[in-house]
């Protein structure tokens, strides 16, 4: 079991539940996306999984290890079999794409082979490689800031593919790209993790993409998961549930399918 989470609870210093009794399993190579309203708490559960954040109740297994009986060095550890791929991925303005790829590595190289890699890369095919994957080849030599947030959010992917964790987290990876690049992006994701077996948990806002990539749909509300299916068994009245209050626009029919097209504007 790569992810198991029983009777897990959030509540921030300020008094605000963030997350309540939430119970979810995920399975070593399972492709699964996490889907709800602004505020109900998708980002929260990432960073959980990521041991970013302790919980307040309940209990988190991850890779077959509980990160809060662990002490920081072996925590440290357990976070390197961890990709986080971040909305918008914390990348140095000046620092050059090859260099931000290959940072996937950090976690698994000693200090001195870390500080080496800043001033002379250590392994461009490696890099170049994965940015291929995302037809970011030809960008191997330019700075961040030479790129677009599309472009930003792909070489993040590319961080965390080279990287080669076995449990990939994900919050809005694609959320800075048009409806088409995002698709092809997303299968091109879904590819390499099923190739590889790879564990891979999305958070996405687009709720079409999530349903055309992934065999499973998490649907979270006010800190709670409300339903957990397969796309073809989630019908438009649970999805009117799950986003009351937020504006649905060109809702199909039900039964919904990967075939479907929803559009829910960004909050």
């Amino acid at each position: 079991m790569s992810v198991s989470l029983s009777g897990v609870g959030l509540t921030h210093a300020n008094g605000q539940v963030a997350l309540s009794d939430i119970d979810l399993q995920l399975a070593r190579g399972e492709r699964v996306a996490i889907i709800g309203p602004s505020g109900a708490g998708k980002t929260s559960l990432l960073r959980l999984m990521a041991s970013n954040l302790r919980p307040s109740t309940g209990r988190i297994s991850l890779l077959e290890q509980q990160p809060w009986q662990l002490n920081a060095r072996q925590r440290q550890k357990l976070r390197a079999r961890i990709g986080l791929i971040h909305q918008a991925p914390p990348l140095p303005p000046r620092q050059r794409v090859v260099t931000a790829v290959l940072a996937g590595k950090l976690g698994q190289w000693s200090l001195a082979k870390s500080l080496f890699n800043l001033l002379h890369p250590l392994d461009v095919p490696g890099a170049q490689a994965a940015l291929a994957r995302l037809d970011l080849a030809d960008k191997l030599f330019e700075r961040c800031d030479q790129l677009s947030g599309g472009q930003l959010q792909r070489v993040g992917i590319a961080r965390v593919l080279y990287q080669a964790p076995e449990l990939i987290l994900a919050d809005e990876p694609v959320s800075a790209m048009d409806p088409v690049l995002a698709g092809h992006t997303l299968s091109v994701l879904n590819e390499e993790v099923s190739r590889r077996g790879m564990t891979l948990l999305a958070s996405l806002h687009a709720v079409e993409l999530a349903l055309a990539h992934f065999p499973r749909i998490i649907g979270v509300r006010e800190g709670r998961v409300v339903f957990d299916l397969p796309p073809a068994a989630i019908s438009r009245e649970q999805l009117e549930a799950l986003y009351a209050n937020e504006q649905l626009q060109a809702l199909p029919a039900t039964p919904l399918t990967a075939q479907h097209s929803l559009h829910i504007p960004r909050c």
